[in-house]
């Protein structure tokens, strides 16, 4: 083999390690059958939250998947396979690719991986229907605010209370 070939397939193999150790989650796909125009609306929609779509060889992600310590995912890398990369948010790339398989059913979900812990089809789907991050945090804000809240209407019903209480002995002593 070629000296640069290989110099060009050991920095292929490092690019995708790297990816694989900063990403959140990652989430590999069948996209046979798909057409361009349905690749691209997917593409669009990984890359507007954030989320990387790469298409690589198997043999390159084998080597990369094993670099990394995650050697049982190759199990998944069988026929044509691309990757999407969730880098800031764990959920958004299942999310997206979950909803798109819904709509397009060509699109074919392999695995993933979350926090180093491969996931199959199921536990991507599951993931894809958690709300988005800002929702959780939302969620549990609000859950957070209502013993707040909770506790300021009962301290103003007790200050209202003393008020009518002092008011009424006010009146007292003004008719005294």
């Amino acid at each position: 083999m070629n000296e640069k070939i290989l110099q060009a397939k050991v920095k292929n193999v490092e690019e995708i390690k790297e990816k694989i150790e900063k990403a959140q989650a990652i989430v590999l796909v069948d996209y046979r059958g798909l057409d361009v125009g349905q690749l691209t609306e997917l593409r669009s929609k990984y890359r507007s939250a954030g989320v990387e779509y790469k298409v690589y060889k198997n043999t390159m992600m084998r080597f990369a998947f094993k670099d990394a310590g995650l050697e049982e995912f190759n199990e998944f890398l069988k026929g044509p396979s691309a990757v999407a990369f969730g880098y800031d948010d764990p959920v958004q790339a299942a999310k997206i690719t979950t909803e798109f398989a819904k709509e397009n059913d060509k699109l074919e979900i392999k695995a993933g991986i979350v926090d180093g812990k491969i996931i199959d089809v199921k536990g991507v789907n599951e993931l894809g229907e958690l709300p988005s991050r800002e929702v959780l945090i939302a969620q549990a804000l609000g859950g957070l605010n209502a013993p707040i809240q909770g506790f300021a209407n009962v301290l103003q019903g007790t200050i209202r209370g003393l008020a009518i209480v002092l008011n009424a002995i006010q009146e007292k002593q003004q008719e005294a």
